[in-house]
């Protein structure tokens, strides 16, 4: 069977674009050429409903189980396979899905603030002019309406980024030794030394990547009058596309992504206010990170620093301690 041998399972928004991209150079790896396959999200064709954009999001699912092994076909032998679909750390069912079938595979999972997480995600979707909502605290405000209405996990802001629960779920049916765990900013600071934890975790050589490509990076536009109309346009266009042959519906929307994407910004950091805001919706779960992980997660609950950044975007060798007092490792 062309199964793959491991999986970036995760979080969305936490560099797993990047880190496809990177071990996709090693010699020793091969990583499938559709980067998010998500053929473990369902039993079988996706669902007809969504949110803004989703029906095209469901065309890419590659969710018959023959061609989610074409995907591996061309792997060379003695080379590692995998794929990388963020959304398998989150999705308590495509967990079980991965151990039914795979149960000795090897995961990988970045995690990310929660918070700069949500903002990045809500950042993404709103540049794209699907997000309706101008403001990340309301839009996460809409999370169980969407739900309930059955938008894809992209748009579960909040409940993406509530690692603990996710965690303590997937450490019941796999091995600890089975799970490559690091933070983001690992992978931004140290990504030398990260990759090489990660091919030593993967059996592959060491030394061979150095650098993380830069991928999948948002713009963010302006909320203009310009962004407004582009924007609805796009919620229209996606909405007419669910009942269009995949090309055809691209082809409606794709001048649209350019224009909206046309004048972005780098995207724009949380303000504290936000930020404060949004902090209460992961707290519990930090604490049960901390006690599943046995790791100080501490940092995510403050402010930014002096210099800008928040307190878990410093070098990993600086990272605090539960106690709050530095610890390195």
């Amino acid at each position: 069977m062309a199964l793959p041998d491991f999986l970036v399972i995760g979080a969305p928004k936490s560099g797993t674009t990047a880190l496809h991209a990177a071990l996709a150079r090693h010699p020793g790896v091969f990583m499938s050429p559709v980067k998010e396959p998500k053929f473990f999200l369902t039993d079988g064709p996706p669902p007809a409903r969504g949110g803004p954009g989703d029906a095209q999001t469901f065309r890419e699912h590659v969710w018959r189980r023959t061609d989610y092994e074409a995907l591996f076909d061309p792997a060379p032998p003695g080379t590692v396979r995998g794929e990388s679909t963020p959304f398998y750390l989150y999705d308590r069912r495509a967990q079980r899905r991965i151990h039914a079938l795979m149960p000795g595979a090897r995961l990988i999972v970045v995690l990310r603030d929660p918070v700069e997480r949500a903002h990045s995600n809500w950042t993404h979707l709103w540049s794209a002019g699907l997000e309706p909502v101008g403001d990340v605290v309301r839009a996460c405000a809409e999370e169980e309406r969407r739900i309930a209405a059955g938008w894809s996990a992209f748009w579960h802001y909040v409940a993406l980024g509530r690692y603990g629960e996710q965690l303590e779920h997937l450490f019941g049916l796999f091995p600890r030794e089975n799970v490559l765990l690091f933070r983001y900013r690992e992978l931004v600071h140290e990504p030398a030394a990260t990759l090489d934890r990660i091919c030593g975790f993967l059996g592959v050589e060491q030394g061979v990547l150095t650098e993380v490509p830069r991928e999948n990076v948002t713009a963010h536009p302006d909320p203009t009058l310009r962004h407004r109309a582009l924007s609805r346009l796009m919620r229209v266009g996606a909405t007419v596309g669910r009942h269009l042959p995949g090309a055809l519906a691209a082809r409606l929307t794709e001048p649209l992504e350019t224009a909206l994407q046309d004048r972005g910004r780098p995207r724009r950091p949380l303000g504290w206010e936000q930020r404060r805001a949004l902090i209460p919706h992961f707290q519990d779960d930090i604490a049960l990170l901390e006690r599943v992980t046995g790791e100080g997660f501490g940092d995510w609950l403050g402010p930014r620093d002096r210099s800008g950044g928040l307190m878990g975007d410093r070098p990993p060798g600086q990272r605090q301690a539960r106690n709050g007092r530095p610890r390195v490792h």
